[in-house]
């Protein structure tokens, strides 16, 4: 098991999806741990959706395809303010590199 990341100040850091990578808990072993990204964050950062419009949008044809086929669910940030960075999201999904974490940008 990998040690965790050391926690930063809430809000420091906004996990990102790749939607062309979210299996959303449709097959393999996102289905079988039932989303395992969701119950992972210790702060509820993280919620199975359905695609919005605009993101399906955004996906090439095959990954509309592919979304399509995975009932157009996936993973999404819905309490971005409360990512502490820990990692816990990123260990947990069983598919490489589809949650990163991205530092915010101050305004």
């Amino acid at each position: 098991m990998k040690e965790s990341r050391k926690e930063q100040k809430p809000g420091l850091f906004v996990p990102t999806i790749d939607r062309a990578k979210c299996e959303g808990g449709y097959h393999h072993a996102c289905a079988d741990a039932k989303c395992p990204c969701v119950p992972a964050c210790p702060y509820s950062v993280l919620e199975i959706r359905s695609l919005t419009a605009e993101d399906k949008r955004l996906l090439s044809l095959g990954d509309r395809f592919r979304a399509w086929i995975h009932r157009n669910r996936q993973a999404y940030v819905v309490k971005a303010d409360g990512c502490t960075a820990c990692g816990r999201c990123i260990e947990a999904c069983p598919v490489p590199h589809v949650i990163r974490l991205k530092r915010r940008i101050s305004a």
